[in-house]
């Protein structure tokens, strides 16, 4: 599982010099939060109307040379949510809403389909935010952009200590092979006891990572070495990329380009 989550490849990945990683956090931030709001409004039946969406995380990783691979694995590590909250719609929805040749795709399974495509799609577009600008930048752009310091500094603290948690969870776990002969199954009670070990082992270590941190004068503060500046280059790109969401928000590009496409081949 930590092989899949790698949860620090996408803050390594910020540290790349491109020209999407050298865009001020704060336009990238927008962006994006533009784009989840403008994807989250379609309805539930609206799935050919988000296909053009798929740009946007597609142009900023061809850009700023994020691979693809780590941005799956993380999020078919988090479609199990996704998948909770859609899978019984085909059962208690079957209302037919189009045929596919000889199938009928009933209302439920469209929904279900919009629910994951969604999910995907601002799942996506968050990693490769924090891929292309780093988790620190990120956290002092958005305390920029008017999110409460606190806030910001609690964003990045939740992303930090998620290493004390993996590191401290990866100790207990070669402790526990070593002590039962590499056996799997453990009882219930075992895993129970494992986890409250964790929360208090994990408590201890951010106890004094902290007092480590006031000792050495850390006041709230996200401070960064070379401050962003919001330029043309910036304007630029959240001009154009929210003007894009608003076009593909307004009109159905997929069934536009579908229709003339068939238009022309006839």
């Amino acid at each position: 599982i930590a092989h899949w989550i790698e949860i620090g490849s996408m803050d390594e990945l910020g540290r790349q010099d491109t020209p999407v990683h050298r865009l001020d956090a704060r336009a990238k931030a927008a962006v994006t939060l533009v784009f989840i709001a403008v994807v989250m409004s379609f309805g539930r039946h609206e799935l050919s109307a988000l296909t053009p969406f798929a740009l946007y995380p597609l142009a900023l990783m061809a850009a700023g040379r994020i691979p693809l691979q780590p941005v799956l694995r993380k999020i078919l590590v988090a479609a199990p949510f996704a998948l909770v909250v859609g899978i019984f719609n085909p059962l208690l929805d079957r209302a037919p809403l189009a045929h596919l040749g000889p199938w009928v795709i009933t209302s439920g399974w469209m929904s279900f389909a919009s629910i994951m495509a969604r999910f995907a799609l601002t799942v996506g577009a968050a990693l490769v935010l924090v891929a292309c600008t780093g988790m620190y930048r990120l956290s002092a752009g958005l305390e920029r952009l008017g999110l409460p310091r606190v806030f910001a500094t609690q964003l990045l603290f939740l992303y930090r200590y998620l290493f004390v948690v993996a590191e401290e969870g990866s100790t207990m776990r070669r402790s526990v092979e070593l002590r039962s002969g590499g056996a799997r199954a453990l009882p219930l009670r075992t895993y129970g006891s494992l986890v409250g070990h964790l929360l208090l082992r994990s408590l201890d270590r951010a106890d004094r990572i902290h007092r480590a941190m006031v000792a050495r004068g850390f006041d709230g503060e996200v401070r960064l070495l070379r401050p962003g500046r919001f330029g043309w280059s910036e304007a630029a790109f959240v001009a154009g990329w929210i003007s894009f969401f608003v076009v593909a928000r307004r009109w159905n590009l997929a069934d536009l380009l579908g229709r003339a496409l068939t238009g022309w081949s006839a």
